[in-house]
């Protein structure tokens, strides 16, 4: 196989930033594709499909972050091999990532299409909203296969240095849902149910082109080296990252569920705004985030092909470039959260919704740095396949924003809310920055 050297060698500010790019510009498309079913049922169907697809959002991003986090966990592995140089074993970790996962997202999506009604009810969704959440959470569960799927080959193509083909793939699902929502909704007048069901068919197409076109590169790049289909002591290597790494991208989802239920009992119209400005908070993640998993990749690679000192000059690299994507971010939502806003809710939005969502993106605004240090901090540490105090930094993320909320709101009305994220991020970053600072993750054997 002709080795990717992109990640090994060169200047690293040019090569992160360049590896990055094409994650952080698919991520987008993707959030953008999200993003076009508030809009559309906001727009052309009412506060209340909104509300409702906002309620549904919130968990259905925690199982796109359990997608993406594992991918990205068992991928890890695929970028050591690659590194070192161990084509065999590269085609074993391809192998039991896609098979593992299938099998996880069968379940998953089958307890979540039978239990949408319950956890909703749990979330103390507002009962006028309830039936069409479920309509769209249940479609979306049917589907839960393809997401996956699609999330961990990209998660491959980006582990073999071939960032590249995941954006192509997600640029055309993106305009591909668009459209399919459009016509759903506008003349199909399937409502909620039409963007659920467009949702589906593009990630389902989308998966099935990048296997195909993953299995032609490998076949292609490895020449004859085979590997098993599945090895169990792989498969138990495999979770050891994995599970921390779905954890670690899962917790500001799983957070924003569980706080979700605090704004849930302030009504429709807050349930609206706040849903808005968490759609638009999902859009800011995406440089960040991508940053995060290209130091992620990078450390990987570097440790592989025993280049230590690079990977720790790459994360001490994209500290300038998180500055970078944060003050943007908060120049954007300082001046335009108006805007923004309204353009979810529409001319019939209500002011209480437009308030609440402004309020967050106002405040929000200056904060995202916080995240862009946790992410690329918990990046290195994935990236070693240091994974003990990276789960103990997000858990305690989680841990603070949930409990914080919940406590105070009742006191300080939904600004707690506002409070919390912020303050999850700060106590994410010190512990995994002070667990770096010891180089403990240097002698990590993944």
């Amino acid at each position: 196989m002709k080795q990717n050297k992109d990640l090994l060698h060169g200047p690293i500010a040019r090569t992160l930033f360049l590896f990055a790019l094409p994650i952080l510009t698919g991520n987008l498309f993707q959030q953008f594709y999200n993003m076009a079913d508030s809009v559309i049922v906001g727009r052309f169907v009412g506060e209340n499909a909104l509300a409702a697809v906002g309620a549904s959002y919130a968990l259905t991003t925690v199982f796109i972050s359990v997608a993406v986090g594992g991918g990205i966990g068992a991928s890890v592995l695929t970028s050591r091999y690659l590194g070192a140089g161990d084509y065999q074993n590269l085609r074993l970790s391809v192998n039991v990532s896609l098979i593992s996962f299938l099998v996880f997202s069968v379940l998953l999506g089958s307890g979540g299409f039978f239990l949408s009604p319950a956890i909703l009810r749990a979330l103390d969704t507002p009962a006028a909203i309830q039936e069409q959440a479920v309509e769209y959470l249940r479609i979306y569960f049917l589907g839960l296969p393809f997401l996956f799927m699609y999330n961990v080959l990209s998660a491959t193509f980006n582990a073999l240095g071939r960032s590249r083909i995941p954006l192509y793939f997600l640029i055309f699902s993106s305009l591909l849902n668009v459209g399919l929502d459009l016509f759903m909704v506008r003349v199909l007048e399937l409502a909620v149910a039409g963007v659920a069901i467009a949702t589906v068919i593009a990630q389902g197409i989308s998966a099935i082109l990048s296997f195909f076109v993953l299995m032609r590169l490998l076949r292609k790049d490895c020449g004859e080296v085979k590997a098993p289909l599945f090895e169990l002591r792989y498969f138990q290597k495999m979770l050891r990252i994995a599970v921390p790494s779905i954890l670690q991208q899962s917790i500001v989802s799983i957070g924003m569920m569980l706080v979700q239920s605090v704004v849930n009992g302030f009504g429709e119209a807050m349930l609206a705004g706040f849903s808005a400005a968490m759609r638009i908070e999902s859009i800011c993640v995406v440089p960040l985030s991508a940053m995060g998993n290209a130091v992620s990749t990078f450390t990987a690679q570097n440790l592989g092909a025993k280049q230590v000192d690079r990977a720790e000059k790459g994360y001490r690299v994209s500290y300038l470039l998180i500055f970078a994507f944060a003050f943007l971010i908060m120049v954007v939502l300082e001046f335009f959260h108006t805007p923004i806003i309204r353009s979810f809710l529409g001319e019939d939005g209500t002011a209480q919704a437009l308030a609440t969502g402004t309020g967050y993106l106002k405040f929000q605004g200056f904060f995202f740095i916080l995240l862009g240090l946790k992410m690329c901090t918990d990046g290195i540490l994935r990236g070693a396949g240091d994974m003990k105090i990276f789960t103990l930094a997000n858990l305690t993320n989680l841990g603070i924003r949930v409990s914080f909320a919940h406590i105070f709101a009742p006191i300080m009305g939904i600004q707690a809310v506002w409070i919390a994220v912020p303050v999850g991020w700060f106590a994410n970053y010190i512990i995994s920055f002070i667990r770096y600072r010891t180089g403990r993750w240097k002698q990590t054997v993944a």
